[in-house]
């Protein structure tokens, strides 16, 4: 791929990178605070200063707005401040894999997938490296990237950084996994994850504005959250799902996900999580958010819960 830099998009890279190692020194760029030099060591986060992918291809399996036929342009980063007991991406969340690239090679990616017809560039748990991942896709788009830019994040995430991807972010694809501290605490070892993720998607909320679509029905612009279900914890999840209902109505989408997967052992630490959803208890939330009056909703059918649903994290793409 050609490089198209003049001097002056030299300048503004060379300010973006330097803006990158500042941010690293003492990483305070996630609610851990961690505060450790990531030059030097791995944060919070489980990984150094430059940007790490495990894969970068298109992705059949987000919700049909953000894939449809064609395929969602999904990068997914190695590494993630959260570390729940039940990943289902652990393979990258430990951040033992993956393939380091620079600020210019990510923005050939996103070119590279919008060429494969990708519908979006669907940046997956890309947090960590906030101020690379800016200056790729402004990059991207000096050099002719057109299609949405969507930011699928955990939900943890502080506000200020939430609001510095104004006009680099069209979608926000987050979760919302708990509102109980306890749960939070035992399961994502992070008991402001309620409080935090729920000002996150207030930011996030506000800079994407109303619900919008193309022609072909696929999201241009908007804010759809995702939640899991736990087995044994319907009324977890009712919650949840009552909280978007109330605070956001029709501004936002509500994804409901059946797709929990046991991971190999865990049913030896945290026995409950040791089982799939029933197709009862899945219907059970369902009926409830239908009954609350969700409409701007998705639901999840067949057999998701398989890991067969997993990618390989095989650095296709990088």
């Amino acid at each position: 791929m050609n490089d198209r830099k003049g001097n002056g998009a030299d300048g503004m890279m060379a300010e973006e990178n330097e803006a990158g190692l500042k941010e690293m020194r003492n990483c305070r760029l996630c609610p851990r605070n961690c505060g450790i030099d990531r030059n030097q060591r791995s944060g919070s986060c489980r990984v150094g200063a430059k940007p790490r992918v495990a894969r970068a291809a298109l992705h059949m399996w987000e919700e049909p707005c953000i894939s449809g036929e064609e395929g969602s342009g999904a990068v997914f980063f190695t590494g993630c401040n959260l570390g729940c007991v039940y990943c289902q991406n652990r393979e990258i969340a430990d951040g033992t894999v993956g393939k380091e690239v620079s600020v210019e090679r990510l923005a050939e990616i996103y070119l590279e997938l919008q060429e494969q017809k990708a519908n979006n560039i669907n940046l997956v748990t890309a947090g960590h490296w906030l101020s690379d991942v800016i200056a790729s896709v402004k990059l991207a788009r000096r050099r002719g990237l057109r299609i949405p830019v969507v930011y699928n994040s955990s939900g943890y995430e502080k506000v200020q950084a939430i609001r510095q991807l104004k006009d680099v972010v069209d979608i926000f694809l987050p979760d919302l996994k708990y509102l109980s501290r306890d749960l939070a605490k035992r399961y994502s070892h992070a008991a402001d994850y309620p409080d935090v993720a729920a000002a996150a998607l207030e930011a996030m909320v506000s800079l994407a504005g109303e619900p919008q679509f193309d022609g072909r029905e696929m999201m241009t612009r908007g804010v759809i959250v995702r939640h899991l279900i736990l087995p044994g914890h319907l009324e977890e999840s009712k919650a949840v799902i009552r909280y978007l209902y109330e605070t956001y109505g029709d501004r936002i989408y509500i994804s409901i996900m059946n797709q929990y997967t046991p991971m190999p052992g865990i049913e030896a630490r945290f026995p409950e999580l040791g089982r799939t959803l029933t197709e009862q208890e899945y219907d059970e939330v369902v009926d409830y958010a239908i009954d609350l009056g969700v409409e701007n909703g998705f639901i999840q059918e067949g057999e998701t819960a398989k890991e067969s649903f997993i990618p390989a994290f095989d650095i296709t793409g990088v």
